[in-house]
This record gives C-alpha cells, sequence and structure tokens, in this order.
C-alpha cells in the first residue's frame, strides 16, 4: 500500500521529471527507517538513464519539496534508475531489444496459441513481429498484454 503523500510527492516529481526529460516510474517513501527513506526511479525518455539525470532530478526535487512543504520531517531523499526491466512497453524497449528472445502473452488465442516466444523482430503500430525457429509471426498489438524478455532454450 502507498504512504498517502506519494500522491503529493507525484504531483511535484512528474512535471520536474518531464521539464529534464525524464519519468518517475516508481515513488516508494519508506517510514519504517529513520529518517524516514523517498526512493524515487526515474528514467531518461530518450536514452540511457545516467548518474548526471539522476542528481539532476534529486537537486531539482529536493529544493521543489522543500518549498512546498510536501514532507514536514526530516527524509533522506534518493533518486535512482530503475535499471533494465523485463516487461518491453515503450518504443524504445524494442529497438533496443530488437532480437533479444521475448514471451508474447495475448488476451484471447491468436492462430491457436494465448503465448508465444521468439526473437524480438520490430513492432509497428499494428503488430509486434518475431522470428521463431527463422519463420516470421507477426501478433496483433490489439491482443497483446504483455511482452517480456526470456531466456529462450533451443
Amino acid at each position: 500500500m502507498a504512504h498517502p503523500l506519494i500522491p503529493k510527492i507525484q504531483a511535484v516529481a512528474d512535471p520536474l521529471a518531464a521539464s529534464l526529460e525524464l519519468e518517475v516510474v516508481q515513488a516508494v517513501f519508506q517510514t519504517n527507517q529513520s529518517p524516514p527513506v523517498l526512493r524515487l526511479d526515474v528514467r531518461h525518455l530518450h536514452q540511457d538513464t545516467s548518474l548526471e539525470h539522476c542528481e539532476q532530478m534529486s537537486r531539482s526535487l529536493e529544493a521543489a519539496l522543500e518549498e512546498a512543504g510536501t514532507i514536514p520531517d526530516a527524509y533522506v531523499l534518493e533518486v535512482s534508475s530503475p535499471g533494465v526491466s523485463s516487461i518491453l512497453l515503450a518504443d524504445r524497449d524494442f529497438v533496443s531489444f530488437k532480437g533479444f528472445p521475448v514471451a508474447v502473452q495475448t488476451t484471447e488465442p491468436h492462430k491457436g496459441h494465448s503465448r508465444w516466444e521468439g526473437s524480438l523482430a520490430r513492432r509497428d503500430d499494428e503488430f509486434v513481429y518475431l522470428t521463431q525457429k527463422g519463420r516470421p509471426i507477426k501478433i496483433p498489438r490489439s491482443l497483446i498484454s504483455q511482452v517480456e524478455l526470456v531466456d529462450l532454450v533451443e
């Protein structure tokens, strides 16, 4: 369950992140520590997230939260990159992981299957394209619930 301050923190953090070409992936306020720890995971929208991006967000957010009085007591702010997620979501993910093994889960069967595994070829507005043992496969995006990186054993 999220801490009740998270929506207020997000309201301050999201526009700041956008101004730095970042997105807030996750915000967690850990009050079981002394002092409490506010941890934000941010991802750059167009490139790998660097330490400099995290530092910029940290400085900007710290000042904005202080000015807004969002967190009344002392706390520690940690801003970091979430690392690589196994779930592919953004267009950039589909470009970065071209050729990698993926599993595609569909909401209903497509050509008799609800799960497809193969090497990611590409994604466009209508389909996700895989290669499965040299065979091209295209799966309608409207049916896809998830695309995830996997370790394929052939």
